[in-house]
């Protein structure tokens, strides 16, 4: 395929490297004029989109998607897919979508889990909105930049998928931190507290495949002084995210509420901009009841 990828920042950068690696004509643009082996590099978004089959967008947000948007759009053939792997608002991805059908050309938001390891690995989870053609016709590429691809509705529904994991992964997180400080001061080693949770009913990815107490688990960022897998200000703002979408649905989400405000004290008060956002153990370690 002919492949326009704008965006070439941790996450879009590997991505857009492994579909040239996998024998893809890659044209790839970003405003750092970032280079990537086996990637051409066109002057503009625009440039990058024309005459493309395919052209994926890995951007910051929900503001900068549309403005991309509204200049690929015109620059795209009839028939061609606009892939957003972004992770942006619902509306925002529905917005796009609309006008990209108004368009002529088809619409898929695919926003993904993996993190920057992933990228590189090839191993990225997508939750795929849009048509099922739209889905259908860039399904090849998602198997070369990820191990898995769920179609998962109609446009928005990839963001709206991605956006509830990701609350949930806060929330989860922030449990199992608190739990290993109070297991802490109630005396209980860090690893028998691992054995006993692990198997049984306080499993979960945090605790198993993520733990954030150091050389307790498989390796995580806590073993390498929390330096971001996935860092404490993206999780931010995918918390952001989540109530900003419950808010337009008119959902109660406490916890996801009580999470955000956690993360936002914690990288806009405290230590945590530039942190894993498994560094909320420290957090609490350090932290009484008051």
């Amino acid at each position: 395929m002919k492949i326009g990828f704008i965006g070439l920042g941790n996450m879009g950068a590997p991505m857009a490297a492994n579909l040239a690696k996998a024998g893809h004509d890659v044209t790839g643009f970003d405003m750092a004029n970032i280079v990537v082996n086996g990637v051409n590099l066109a002057s503009s978004a625009a440039e990058a989109a024309k005459e493309q089959d395919v052209v994926i967008t890995m951007l910051p947000n929900g503001a900068i998607l549309r403005s991309v948007a509204a200049d690929v759009l015109p620059a795209m053939n009839k028939g061609a897919v606009l892939v957003d792997c972004s992770t942006v608002d619902v509306d925002s991805a529905r917005a796009v979508a609309a006008d990209a059908e108004a368009a002529g050309l088809l619409f898929v938001d695919a926003p993904v889990s993996g993190g920057v390891g992933g990228a590189t690995a090839g191993t990225l989870t997508f939750m795929a909105g849009g048509t099922q053609e739209g889905f259908a016709k860039t399904a090849l590429l998602f198997d070369i930049m990820g191990q898995k691809a769920v179609h998962c509705g109609d446009a928005g529904a990839g963001q709206a998928a991605k956006i509830c994991n990701n609350m949930i992964l806060g929330v989860t997180m922030i449990a199992t931190c608190e739990a290993f400080a109070l297991a802490d001061k109630l005396g209980l080693d860090r690893q028998k507290m691992f054995d006993v949770v692990s198997t049984s009913s306080g499993y979960s990815w945090t605790m198993n495949a993520y733990c954030p107490a150091p050389g307790v688990g498989p390796q995580s960022p806590a073993d390498n002084g929390y330096k971001p897998g996935f860092a404490a200000e993206l999780m931010l703002k995918d918390l952001r995210l989540s109530q900003q979408a419950a808010e337009s649905a008119d959902a109660d989400t406490p916890m996801g509420q009580a999470a955000m405000a956690l993360y936002e004290k914690f990288v806009e008060q405290e230590e945590g901009l530039g942190m894993d956002f498994s560094a909320m153990m420290p957090r609490f370690e350090g932290r009484g009841r008051g």
